[in-house]
């Protein structure tokens, strides 16, 4: 089943129980999600069918709706009722309804591998046949290490940019602190 945006939002107007799920990287929710949604990455969903309510019908939102139409299949055999945010969050966007998110604007850490992947195999390769034929290794390190990572869910470049200042989240203090202060 699927919904559109403008029909997802009368629905929650309307005061429809729903759970809303969203499925993309913890980055990308952050940066703007659909008011009352939960996320859940899409590689994570199996292993947590247990945090869907089974009383209510669940949306599933990623950024275009791909990811949503997968993780679809992965659960329909455990709920009955999933349901699809037609054209995701963009198509939420587009339709000019509000999104919540942190002020702070984040790349999701895998897009953050992608881009610097793709400049060292780039750069690899274009030193490699203007200056001197050994930067090609690190173009294969670069694969190599896309290859590990693939293979073994364990990437070191994503390890690294989640350590980086940019990418930590800032700490607040609670209004019962404050409140106990004064």
């Amino acid at each position: 089943m699927r919904v559109t945006p403008t029909e997802l939002k009368q629905k929650l107007e309307a005061g429809e129980s729903m759970q809303i799920l969203d499925v993309r990287s913890p980055g990308e929710f952050n940066a703007g999600h659909v008011p009352g949604a939960v996320n859940i990455p899409l590689e994570q969903v199996e292993s947590r069918l247990a945090d869907l309510r089974g009383s209510e019908p669940v949306v599933l939102v990623c950024q275009s709706g791909r990811r949503a139409e997968m993780c679809k299949e992965l659960i329909e055999h455990h709920r009955d009722d999933p349901i699809v945010l037609e054209g995701g969050t963009s198509a939420w966007v587009k339709a000019g309804f509000e999104t919540v998110g942190s002020t702070a604007s984040r790349w999701a850490i895998e897009r953050q591998v992608r881009l610097a992947a793709g400049l060292l195999v780039l750069t690899g390769t274009v030193m490699s046949v203007f200056v001197n034929p050994s930067w090609v290794y690190l173009a294969m390190f670069v694969g190599a290490g896309l290859t590990f990572a693939g293979l073994t869910n364990v990437c070191g470049m994503a390890a690294l940019f989640a350590a980086m200042p940019w990418n930590k989240s800032k700490k607040c203090v609670s209004t019962d602190r404050l409140s106990a202060a004064s």
